[in-house]
Formats: C-alpha cells, sequence, structure tokens
C-alpha cells in the first residue's frame, strides 16, 4: 500500500533515517542498503507510482518555511535527522566525503 503524505510526515518526524520511493525502485534499494552497510536500519516508505517528489518535498515543509517549490528533484528522497539531505546522489557524495557517519550519528541513527 502506498504512504500519504502525512504517513511520510509522520514517519520523518518519529525516526532518524527514513527512505521514500515508489513500489519497485531500484535506487531507493540501492540508497536502503548503502544505509544499511553504515548500520542504519532506515524507514523505507513507498509512494505511489504517480507521485510527485518535488510537491511532496513542498508539502512537508514547516509553516514557516518559504521556500520555493524545488523542480529538480527525484525519488528516492532521503531524509536524515527529520530534514530532507537529498537524493541517492547527495547520499552517495556525502559517504564518499565521509560527511555521512558524522550526520548519522547527530540524528541518532548510529550510537557507535
Amino acid at each position: 500500500m502506498a504512504s500519504s503524505t502525512n504517513d511520510v510526515r509522520r514517519t520523518v518526524r518519529e525516526r532518524p533515517v527514513v527512505v521514500v520511493g515508489r513500489p519497485g525502485c531500484c535506487l531507493a534499494l540501492v540508497a536502503q542498503h548503502l544505509l544499511l552497510r553504515q548500520g542504519v536500519n532506515p524507514a523505507v516508505l513507498e509512494v505511489s507510482y504517480d507521485a510527485d517528489p518535488a510537491a511532496l518535498i513542498f508539502a512537508l515543509r514547516s509553516k514557516d518555511d518559504n521556500t520555493k517549490l524545488i523542480t529538480d528533484v527525484a525519488f528516492p528522497l532521503v531524509f536524515i535527522g527529520g530534514r530532507l539531505l537529498g537524493g541517492l546522489d547527495r547520499l552517495i557524495e556525502m559517504h564518499i566525503a565521509e560527511e555521512l557517519v558524522p550526520l548519522l550519528r547527530q540524528a541518532g541513527a548510529l550510537w557507535v
């Protein structure tokens, strides 16, 4: 069953790491496996096939956030510590730069 915007909002608020993708999205699976290799068990949510990632980000923004709608984003979306990190490209970029593990620790996803 596809997750609603409210499901995503609640999960992002409650879990330190969340991956949001479409059903069967191989890129979401890659993001999940990269995080698992770091010792993190992310929440993985699937949204409907016709879901728009930019609209989802816009709907999840805080009420006082006047940020314009982001249009150059694609699934999967990766949230760490309640904030949007970006997509798989940003996750890999942070991993290569050795910035991912400190961020995961700060979010409470890693204790070591």
